[in-house]
C-alpha cells in the first residue's frame, strides 16, 4: 500500500492549519501524548524520537507527528510521522527522520509531538487536535 496518499493528505492538511482556529490541543482529558526523555542521533544525523499516546474516537485517519529543536526556539526540524489507532488504549510511537541541513548535535533539545486527525468535513480533511506536548528541558538527541 502506497503512503504517498496520506502524505499528500498530511501535506494539505498542514497548509489548512494557518487557518485552523487556535483552541485547546484536546477536548478530552484521557487523550494524551507523551515524549521519551531521551530521543537518538546516529551518526548520519538520522533523528529517532518515540514516547506514547491514547486517543479515542476518531473519523478519519490520525497521526502522532514530532519535531526538534535546538537553540533557537523558531528553528524546528519535523521528525517524521505515525499512524496512530484510536481505540482508547496506549500505544508506543516512534518516529525517524533526518532533517535537511540540520545543525541537531547529542545534547539537550526541545521535542514536540502533536496528535492529530485528517476528520473529513465538507469534503476536506480538516485538522483535530486530539493532544499535543512540548515539554521543556528534555534530553533529545
Amino acid at each position: 500500500m502506497s503512503l504517498r496518499p496520506a502524505l499528500v493528505a498530511v501535506a494539505g492538511a498542514a497548509l489548512l492549519l494557518l487557518a485552523a482556529p487556535v483552541g485547546p490541543a484536546t477536548a478530552d482529558p484521557f487523550e494524551i501524548v507523551t515524549v521519551d526523555p531521551t530521543g537518538r542521533i546516529a551518526s548520519d544525523g538520522t533523528v529517532t524520537l518515540s514516547g506514547t499516546y491514547r486517543c479515542t474516537g476518531s473519523t478519519g485517519p490520525v497521526y502522532v507527528s514530532s519535531s526538534v529543536g535546538q537553540g533557537s526556539l523558531s528553528v524546528r526540524h519535523g521528525i517524521g510521522g505515525t499512524r496512530a489507532v484510536c481505540d482508547g488504549l496506549e500505544h508506543a510511537w516512534s518516529n525517524t527522520g533526518k532533517p535537511w541541513r540540520s545543525s541537531l548535535a547529542p545534547g539537550a533539545a526541545q521535542v514536540e509531538a502533536t496528535l492529530m486527525e485528517l476528520r473529513p468535513q465538507g469534503g476536506l480533511p480538516l485538522p483535530r487536535f486530539h493532544a499535543a506536548q512540548r515539554p521543556s528541558g528534555r534530553r533529545s538527541p
